[in-house]
């Protein structure tokens, strides 16, 4: 059986995860005032962040619209026989449940699968890696669904935010807001816990930040994925990829971009570690 893996642009996958293993990726949507661009199609990485930073018009995001997913769907299922497609979390978006309206509007829509993989950026993306590598190893529609049903509880997210007035001002920062409140002056470090934001430090600076995160992975058992997310700054990438290597197989470390639709609302500066732990084994087929 022949089965196609499909993810919404929020995943952040870098290009060569997109190519090597076959995934497509559905654009969402990123309004300037009355200009509407589609996610890494007619807008790139570097213009969003070059308008935020310029204080242009606050940018907005949008989920793709069902007919958007129906287009995705019937394309890919002329030439595989099942489709699984995965989500941001519905916690913090409209994407999944437009991939469940876009599945409807077909009548092979029991061939479709969508699910929540109540995760953002490469957690997201990490899901989608995690089942297009067992796509591609054979397993069945049955075991990969259950992979991505795993993958949410062994990811753990740490994100260290430059800036809070980008979240302050989306309203994304959900249960974060309350408990940080006014402090701007500092580095908060927010993870992802059932699909809203949680602070779980602050730091004075953005070296003592990137300490954190090399430690809570240095901390984490039976890693199977480490991804490295930023929005700006490269350079800072790169060095705190060295620095898991030390106890990370590079091979397992990734360097993504926050793309528009999210770079929108953690800001310029933002950096994240995502870390996917080993599943319990599971049969292929």
């Amino acid at each position: 059986m022949r089965i196609k893996i499909i993810t919404d642009s929020t995943a952040d996958l870098p290009i060569n995860l997109v190519g090597d293993l076959g995934i497509t990726v559905v654009p969402v949507y990123v309004r300037f005032g009355n200009e509407v661009f589609r996610d890494g199609v007619d807008i790139t990485q570097e213009e969003v962040y070059r308008r935020l930073l310029a204080g242009e018009v606050p940018p907005a995001t949008s989920q793709p619209p069902p007919a958007d997913f129906a287009a995705y769907y019937r394309e890919a299922l002329k030439n595989y026989d099942e489709v699984i497609s995965i989500h941001l979390s519905s916690k913090l978006s409209g994407t999944f449940n437009s991939a469940l309206s876009g599945r409807d509007l077909l009548p092979e829509k029991a061939r479709i699968t969508v699910l929540d993989s109540l995760s953002l950026s490469m957690g997201l993306g990490l899901a989608a890696v995690t089942a297009a590598r067992l796509c591609l190893a054979g397993a069945s529609k049955e075991a990969i669904v259950e992979s991505v049903k795993q993958t949410a509880p062994l990811t753990r997210i740490i994100a260290m935010f430059d800036t809070l007035k980008y979240a302050f001002r989306s309203g994304r920062l959900g249960a974060a807001k309350s408990l940080i409140g006014g402090i701007l002056n500092v580095k908060p470090l927010l993870t992802l816990r059932d699909g809203s934001f949680w602070p779980v430090g602050i730091a004075r600076t953005r070296v003592r930040a990137f300490d954190t995160m090399v430690d809570l992975v240095r901390k984490t058992p039976d890693i199977a994925d480490v991804a490295v997310v930023y929005a700006t700054t490269p350079d800072e990438a790169e060095t705190l990829k060295e620095r898991l290597s030390a106890f990370v197989e590079k091979t397992r470390i990734h360097i993504s971009r926050l793309g528009p639709a999210l770079g929108a609302h953690g800001g310029p500066g933002i950096m994240a570690v995502f870390i996917r732990q080993q599943p319990a084994a599971l049969p292929l087929a």
